[in-house]
């Protein structure tokens, strides 16, 4: 008996009964698509953190207040502490905490003390501030007071207009440069550039529009304003302490440098000993990048085992169906051996019915994977990764032969005298 025919008498035997060969294939089905299904929602979250991440680029350092050694938080923080920050200095006892101040920016600035560090930007920040134009309102998320190369070092390009220069920093000018959200808000259609907003009720000139770059999850990256931070601070939050500073190394192979010419310059300045706990952290993004791919992809690959265990259920489905078809067909298979079938074609037969059952599965569940992945889930836009549909089909292929070889080699065992007995 050639193969083309064993394949015949395999589907013969499948559509015997249709109903119980498509709950079976829904089983593998259901374990394919959730495979799939939930490595993209896991290749998805990773793309979304690190996109996020490399708004500040592989090459920056972000200073900020530990509260750890004692201080108060000042500034609103431009982007807030994180459990990724690295605590500079000892673990013995707390100094007064000494906030970070313009001069301390300034220190870092020096091409002296600080070779490997590009630029330093000086950050403060004031949430949920409303912005009027026209009769249109909006709420902005963010406002940010800094310097000129803050553009640079957090990756914010300009779509139209320009950002501002060192001499508005310098003369404290009110301008302002809108992300894409504040600027659909509040003008709609109409040109920003040149029209004039009020901030808190403090007039702004817009110079500038930024690219969009996007949402993710929750926080709307586009709802955003950039000014010079002497504007910001006489009209919105005082001249109090930084939120951050942003330090944009020379290149990413200097970022470990530039950390530790860093840290050497503010523990002069606050007095932080070998004894003593810093009174401030440094948030390296090169390491935090690296840190979030290692966590994100042993989160992926949880995700996936998870979902493999329906695949196993799927398979012991399979086992349980043709175990069931064996003892059903039993007589039939005695009439088939009686008049001179090979023990290979029974065996053929029943491996084949396993193994369609379990291809036809999977590749309906590859389709529903591909179909789910384009919708967004918990917050996160699914991203297919190739190896996972290879992997969960070449997995379904394999456990039909796995769960389908101890019936079918229990039915082609059959002695032809006993299984025409069977009733």
């Amino acid at each position: 008996m050639g193969a083309l025919e064993v394949l015949r008498f395999a589907v013969r035997g499948l559509t015997a009964n249709k109903m119980r060969s498509a709950l079976t294939t829904l089983g593998i089905l259901i374990g394919v698509a959730a495979v799939i299904l939930l490595v993209a929602v896991g290749e998805g979250t990773s793309q979304s953190i690190q996109q996020n991440i490399q708004r500040l680029g592989s090459n920056t350092l972000t200073v900020m207040q530990s509260f750890a050694g004692g201080g108060a938080r000042g500034g609103g923080g431009f982007g807030g502490g994180t459990p990724g920050g690295q605590r500079q200095g000892g673990t013995g006892p707390r100094t007064q905490a000494k906030e970070l101040s313009l001069d301390d920016a300034r220190a870092l600035a020096d091409a002296t003390a600080a070779p490997s560090v590009k630029s330093v930007s000086p950050v403060v920040t004031a949430s949920s501030q409303a912005a009027a134009y026209a009769g249109a309102s909006h709420s902005i998320a963010q406002l940010v007071g800094t310097y000129p190369s803050y553009f640079e070092a957090s990756n914010k390009p300009i779509a139209k207009g320009s950002y501002f220069y060192n001499d508005d920093v310098t003369a404290a000018r009110k301008i302002v440069v809108l992300g894409q959200t504040v600027v659909d808000d509040l003008f709609g259609g109409v040109d920003p550039i040149g029209k004039r907003i009020t901030v808190a009720g403090v007039p702004f000139t817009v110079v500038g529009v930024l690219k969009a770059a996007g949402s993710s999850g929750f926080q709307d990256a586009d709802d955003v304003a950039i000014a010079p931070l002497p504007a910001v601070q006489q009209s919105l939050t005082g001249f109090g302490p930084l939120g951050q500073i942003i330090v944009q190394a020379k290149s990413a192979e200097a970022v470990d440098t530039a950390q530790s010419e860093v840290t050497e310059i503010l523990n002069q300045r606050h007095g932080i000993t070998a004894t003593s706990t810093a009174d401030y952290r440094i948030l390296n993004q090169a390491q935090l990048q690296e840190t979030v791919s290692q966590t994100i992809g042993t989160f992926t690959v949880l995700l996936g085992a998870v979902a493999a265990i329906s695949l196993l259920v799927g398979g012991i489905g399979i086992t349980n169906i043709m175990l069931v078809t064996v003892t059903e067909r039993t007589r039939e298979i005695g009439i088939r051996k009686a008049i001179g079938a090979p023990r290979g074609a029974i065996l053929g037969q029943f491996l084949a019915e396993a193994t369609m059952l379990s291809l036809v599965g999977g590749l309906l569940g590859v389709a529903i994977g591909f179909a789910g992945s384009r919708f967004t889930i918990a917050g996160v836009q699914p991203v297919i990764v190739p190896a996972s549909i290879a992997l969960a089909l070449g997995v379904s292929v394999a456990i039909g032969l796995f769960f389908g070889s101890y019936p079918a080699n229990r039915a082609a065992k059959l002695r032809p005298i006993e299984a025409l007995r069977h009733e």
